[in-house]
């Protein structure tokens, strides 16, 4: 009991020495931080984050139980390890210190502190893509779409054919026309509007994808795995919906559900109001009886 006590009178003597300096100081801190690990929550960058922690854990456990060789050895590995983390991000470095210093407001900048809001682009495209879709699975043809977010698939677009288009339901389902040239690729979505098409994506090494699914779905399950992007699948053997998030597959997803999930992912949670989800649900359901007519 004394002891907790004479630990309570400390802990209150290094209280009294706080200024209100100190606490803007710390307030300040906790922000970056807290924004950093938010910004590194869903990018191929947070893998290597907990890699580096891990290690800096081990040789703080080495330190403190007398390890000296394994110490020595994950000190030397630390050291090595950062060098080739200058070399391997080197473009993500560069790109980096450029929007830092851009002029204007860059992208970096509005992530961090997160007041940007996609416009009608994005809502337009969403409901494009589930009318392309609801009539590509009516029809079996196969599709793969990637909409980015906070990741950047630069590297993937340069593989397709560069766009610079509206999302549109008849071009969708024109670029993912079976005879058409560009149907095998991926379909990439940039804030509302196409930037690429026939774009090769990785593929997943997960050996728990069942057998019956095909490249595109191995192709969409990998670009998930390895950013922070939506993909929507639909399968050309079967005509079912899938979407593909942070490395999860799910499979036979009604229209109603692919909408739903679509914008619960690419829009602001406070433009979902009342009235847009029942204007977006009668609109559904007119598009439902007009393809009844046909």
């Amino acid at each position: 009991m004394t002891t907790f006590l004479n630990y309570c009178v400390v802990v209150a003597e290094y209280l009294r020495l706080i200024t209100l300096s100190d606490l803007v100081d710390i307030v300040i801190l906790s922000f970056i931080l807290y924004k950093c690990i938010n910004l590194l929550q869903w990018t191929n960058a947070a893998k290597v984050a907990k890699v580096l922690l891990i290690m800096v854990a081990c040789m703080w456990v080495s330190y403190q139980l007398s390890l000296d060789a394994i110490n020595f050895l994950l000190s030397k590995a630390m050291e090595l390890g950062l060098l080739a983390l200058v070399i391997l991000f080197q473009p993500e470095i560069r790109r980096f210190f450029e929007q830092v210093g851009s002029s204007g407001r860059p992208s970096l900048i509005r992530r961090f502190f997160r007041d940007d809001t996609p416009g009608n682009e994005v809502e337009r495209a969403i409901a494009e893509t589930v009318e392309a879709y609801r009539e590509m699975a009516d029809n079996k043809v196969g599709a793969l779409m990637v909409f980015e977010r906070d990741v950047k698939l630069d590297n993937v677009i340069s593989s397709g054919t560069a766009f610079q288009s509206t999302v549109n339901s008849e071009l969708l389902k024109n670029l993912f026309y079976n005879k058409a040239p560009l149907h095998d690729g991926a379909v990439i979505v940039r804030r509302g509007k196409i930037v690429a098409a026939g774009c090769m994506l990785p593929m997943s090494d997960s050996m728990s994808l069942s057998k019956d699914l095909g490249m595109r779905h191995r192709a969409g399950l990998g670009m998930s795995e390895r950013s922070d992007a939506v993909v929507a699948v639909v399968s050309e053997e079967t005509g079912a919906i899938s979407i593909m998030l942070r490395g999860t597959l799910r499979r036979h997803l009604s229209l109603v559900t692919l909408d739903r999930v679509l914008r619960n992912e690419l829009l602001p949670r406070q433009e979902e109001t009342q009235g847009g989800r029942a204007s977006r649900a009668l609109a559904f359901w007119q598009g439902r009886a007009q393809h009844r007519g046909k």
